[in-house]
């Protein structure tokens, strides 16, 4: 198993630490102004902390990934000279809190300062300036030279408007970063090509093995356990998730060259046939800040200047949108609404996450195959969080804290400032239609539609009150009629009320009664 770097002797070089500056497990970047040059004055501190394994059950592959992560910056970071104090978890003078061992250096180095990179959660913002306050220690936060935008840019952009949409604020970066831009207008003409890229996969096209990095994760599930962190999922002989800045990069180019053409056209598409279809996986390295937004957006835009035959502008398109506009769109809801954001449900739904969410033990083939692929591999595309788990999981009425809590501790991309907008805002319409214009439902027709789940499900997707009839179904339509005084005054879903309407009285009747026994049953799905 790897091993971290030392800890920091008595003093720092030749002189005494003036300055200790705090480096989160999800701060590795490389390029920021902080390393530019070593100062023997500056005590540099990094720590694997059971209050970060333990805030949420988290998937042991998140936690060796990012513990993998943190060990590899802090090799760097001593390579280059600079002084740091690196606390694993075993270490008997961690305090296994990041203030608590705050305090403890500061008492060990009286009269020093101290400096962090701005948090990307609300919860660690909060504590670290609460601390430093209560203990009357100088202190100060830092940018961290890694977004495209500031965390106030989204509130300012949306300010006096009722609403927020992600795709005015897109059109901005686009402007403001002349991504996709040509004579000061969208190139092709549109500045959103989505439409073009929600086409199911067909069997015969065939989906390329990316080349990923592989990490000796021998040992670290026994260490990790010994240590009392209890996890989730699975933990493979290799750990095939980047750790470095390097081995983000050549994933990057991996990508652009065997997935970016096709994208965009199938970005949506479900299949049993491979779990990771054309996505990238760049997003833990993104969001641990192994590599740049701006880098991973404008290596897919030369892509498409260099050969726009072999890359076709929509799926170019739709992959920077993610990044440039969502990535950056979110953070910005995020930090305009915390903490009150945590604790919103529109909808007021109470129901308890039904327990297959932790196995996978289901008869519902889309939401076996989703849940299982996320304990296997602590990944599934967004379509799979969106339209599968976190649909049934909105119809069936379930706690958003409980939504939040899964979504959070199995993927390992999540970090607080991106899952909690997009679980319980955009999956859940818990924040009543800030994120999303209408809730993300469906029957189980759109699943059928997008992917080759349903030819292999006790369930039939053409049913909605039979014993075999897709739970999907009859739940649509009671998921409408029980939110009717919310959600019938949405101009989005005139349609379907009228649909409902045009319904013969037993009909609804039975429909609702249906998805009462599925409720019932839920455990038993």
């Amino acid at each position: 198993m790897q091993q971290p770097a030392q800890d920091a002797p008595q003093n720092s070089g030749n002189g005494t630490v003036r300055n200790i500056r705090l480096i989160l497990g999800d701060q590795l970047n490389r390029s920021h102004s902080w390393y530019s040059k070593p100062d023997p004055g500056v005590l540099f501190v990094m720590m694997e902390c059971r209050s970060e394994t333990d805030y949420c059950r988290h998937h042991i592959q998140k936690v060796a990934a990012f513990f993998m992560a943190m060990r590899a910056f802090a090799e760097w970071l001593t390579a280059g000279g600079h002084t740091l104090c690196y606390l694993q978890l075993d270490d008997p003078h961690n305090r296994q809190g990041i203030t608590a061992n705050l305090q403890t250096l500061v008492q060990r180095f009286p009269g020093a300062s101290v400096a962090w990179q701005a948090p990307d959660e609300y919860r660690l913002e909060k504590e670290l300036t609460d601390w430093a306050q209560q203990a009357g220690i100088e202190a100060r936060g830092v940018d961290t030279e890694h977004f495209l935008t500031e965390r106030t840019q989204a509130a300012k952009f949306f300010s006096g408007k009722k609403t927020w949409r992600m795709e005015y604020f897109y059109r901005e970066m686009r402007r403001k970063h002349a991504v996709l831009m040509q004579g000061g207008q969208p190139a092709g003409g549109e500045w959103n090509f989505d439409a073009e890229n929600r086409q199911a996969i067909p069997g015969d096209v065939p989906i390329p093995e990316l080349p990923m990095p592989r990490h000796d994760a021998k040992g670290w599930g026994d260490w990790l356990q010994q240590q009392g962190v209890s996890t989730l999922g699975i933990l493979p002989a290799e750990l095939q998730w980047p750790t470095t800045p390097g081995e983000a990069r050549s994933l990057l180019s991996a990508f652009i060259k065997h997935l970016l053409p096709l994208f965009g056209r199938y970005q949506d598409a479900l299949t049993r046939r491979h779990d990771f279809l054309f996505h990238s996986r760049l997003s833990f390295a993104l969001n641990t800040k192994l590599i740049k937004p701006l880098e991973v957006v404008q290596a897919a835009e030369q892509a498409w200047l260099s050969d726009p035959q072999r890359y076709p502008l929509p799926s170019v398109e739709g992959f920077i949108r993610q990044i440039l506009g969502w990535r950056e769109y979110v953070r910005g809801v995020y930090w305009a609404h915390m903490p009150q954001y945590g604790q919103l449900n529109h909808l007021q739904h109470q129901r308890s996450l039904p327990s297959w969410y932790w196995t996978g033990k289901t008869h519902m083939a889309c939401m076996r195959h989703a849940i299982q692929q996320s304990l296997q591999h602590a990944y599934a595309h967004h379509i799979q969080r969106l339209m599968v788990t976190g649909n049934f999981a909105l119809l069936a009425g379930i706690h958003p804290d409980e939504v939040d809590r899964w979504y959070l501790g199995v993927y390992i991309d999540a970090v607080e400032w991106v899952e909690l907008p997009n679980a319980r805002g955009m999956s859940q319409y818990a924040d009543g239609g800030l994120m999303a214009s209408k809730p993300y439902v469906s029957s189980g027709q759109y699943i059928k539609r997008m992917g080759d789940y349903c030819g292999t499900c006790r369930y039939n997707p053409q049913l909605s009150t039979e014993a075999n009839a897709c739970p999907f179904n009859s739940l649509y339509w009671h998921f409408h009629e029980r939110h009717q005084s919310l959600l019938r005054p949405n101009v989005r879903l005139a349609m379907v009320y009228r649909n409902w309407e045009r319904m013969s009285p037993v009909k609804r009747e039975a429909l609702l009664h249906k998805a009462e026994s599925v409720l019932e049953g839920i455990e038993d799905l």
